[in-house]
């Protein structure tokens, strides 16, 4: 079964794409852009800045589906300097902490958000037994 989540307190999609989509045991969270659920605005500043608005919109997502980001297996970020690689991760470290999931780092010439310098998407596994009890 596939069910499309749009979960509240979730940044409205700027776009034809769900934030978040349930395959059977399976969460897939969009890429996520440094944007305020409650503005919609660009949350600019530093890499860390940015990184943190948007895991904390991955977490908001997660939660709207049952889940955490203890439940991640996966992260793909997307950064448009290199240079900020260590800034971002300390912030990365902060979220997952020993919760580890494996990821791909991608240096990129610009994200759909102008301005944006950092976007991160995040697979999910809860199986249905996690979601009932």
């Amino acid at each position: 079964m596939i069910e499309r989540i749009h979960p509240a307190g979730a940044p409205a999609p700027r776009g034809p794409y769900s934030p978040a989509v349930r395959a059977g045991d399976t969460i897939y969270v969009s890429g996520q852009v440094p944007i305020d659920p409650i503005s919609g605005q660009i949350v600019t500043g530093d890499v860390q800045v940015e990184t943190r608005q948007v895991l904390n919109n991955i977490r908001n997502i997660l939660a709207g589906c049952g889940a955490s980001l203890a439940d991640v297996v996966r992260c793909a970020v997307y950064l448009t300097d290199a240079a900020d690689f260590k800034a971002m991760n300390e912030v990365y470290a902060e979220f997952f902490g020993e919760a580890k999931p494996a990821r791909t780092t991608v240096v990129v010439a610009a994200l759909p958000l102008p301005g944006a310098k950092v976007e991160i998407d995040a697979i999910a596994y809860q199986p249905s037994a996690a979601r009932r009890g």
